[in-house]
């Protein structure tokens, strides 16, 4: 079967199976973080590092799977992913220790970002006249799969059943995406298409505006995945249901996802991404400053200021910078990937240091007050990404 021939929506679902996969790493490991603080006796900075181990895995493989997915083709580099996949939950199921848990978390993350590199590129390539749209409602399934997680964990938990078993669900999905990818044949991506030299791809790296939408991801992606990944430590001395804030917050983020198409249709690329730096403030504000139902409505707000962050940053390369293509996306994805795994690691220790003089909840909401300058920036950044696009296209 060629790739032409092959069907687009079947490519699509099994895309977001893959990613569903990914997400369910964050979304179930959010939840077991405390339970694997106290089974194996580890610290906040400790905790941090194995955390982290996910989000700088993940851009060490968006990079090579990027560099080689027009070399090696797509199917190939799926195949490293759900391999990865695999291991990484069986390991961290049988895990025994720090070391353990940190090898597993690696080998999750590695495949997590393969299936960034490979997928990105192919849903733009499926769907090049929709390109936001579609990228959006493929990373649905990233919140999707967060819900899914974060439901798992809290019903397991109220039920008494191991954090083992929370691990082994993710196997299912797993299992799935795997037979569906190997049925299929693979397009080539948009750059191999439209003939852009590997020249002219890197050059294209070196654009001013490629540039200061790098930087920018470098917040995005640590304004929305660090306060998801982290807000079980972070809240769970302001509420007795901090992993329902992410559940909340992942929900609004899996519903504006799954209605991209007249948001699309009503801001423009560059639009969606300084209201949802503007949002993203207010949410972060008021989660750092409010308690008990208030909680839950800056969990709404924060949730619809990052909803359109990620999908939107790749989107908004992939219309205006095409030439960078596979390429493009993966430095892009990496370069927010890697500042989250180092800003998580240095706010787990600084947290750690916080608690020595803060109760949980001083030392918690400083961590999130801290990182509301993130968002603020980005305000700046996007204002002037926003008014050069218009004053361009004008």
């Amino acid at each position: 079967m060629s790739a032409t021939a092959t069907n687009r929506s079947a490519l699509f679902i099994a895309s977001c199976a893959s990613l569903l996969v990914t997400s369910l790493s964050f979304g179930i490991r959010a939840g077991i973080l405390n339970d694997l603080g106290v089974e194996f006796e580890l610290s906040g900075a400790q905790l941090g590092q194995i955390a982290a181990t996910a989000f700088w895995g993940f851009p060490v493989s968006m990079i090579i799977g990027g560099a080689l997915v027009d070399k090696v083709g797509m199917k190939n580099l799926m195949r490293l992913a759900y391999l990865g996949h695999f291991v990484g939950i069986i390991l961290t199921i049988f895990a025994g220790g720090f070391w353990s848990l940190w090898i597993s978390t690696l080998f999750i993350g590695l495949a997590n970002g393969m299936v960034e590199a490979v997928c990105n590129p192919l849903v733009a390539s499926i769907y090049p006249e929709e390109k936001t749209t579609k990228l959006n409602q493929f990373h649905l399934w990233f919140p999707g799969g967060i819900v899914i997680g974060s439901l798992v964990a809290f019903s397991f938990g109220k039920l008494g059943l191991s954090w083992q078993m929370m691990m082994a669900v993710m196997l299912i999905p797993t299992v799935w995406y795997a037979i569906q990818m190997e049925r299929m044949a693979f397009p080539v991506t948009e750059r191999v298409k439209n003939a852009v030299s590997d020249s002219d791809m890197y050059k294209e790296l070196l654009n001013p505006l490629f540039i200061i939408i790098t930087i920018a991801m470098l917040g995005t992606a640590t304004s929305e995945l660090f306060i998801n990944q982290y807000v079980d430590v972070l809240l769970k001395s302001v509420s007795d249901n901090a992993i329902l804030i992410l559940l909340i917050t992942s929900g609004v983020m899996t519903f504006g996802r799954g209605i991209a198409a007249p948001v699309v249709k009503r801001f423009s690329t560059s639009g969606m991404l300084l209201f949802s730096a503007v949002f993203t403030t207010i949410g972060l504000y008021l989660m750092g400053t409010q308690s008990g139902s208030m909680l839950f409505v800056s969990a709404v707000i924060f949730g619809i200021g990052v909803t359109y962050f990620w999908p939107t940053m790749i989107g908004f390369v992939a219309i205006y910078l095409p030439k960078t293509g596979a390429v493009g996306m993966a430095v892009l994805g990496a370069a927010g990937m890697f500042a989250v795994s180092i800003y998580m690691r240095f706010m787990g220790g600084f947290y750690d240091e916080l608690t020595l003089n803060l109760t949980q909840v001083e030392a918690g909401r400083k961590v999130i007050m801290t990182t509301l300058y993130i968002p603020v920036v980005l305000i700046l950044i996007f204002a002037g990404i926003h008014f050069y696009i218009r004053k361009k296209h004008a």
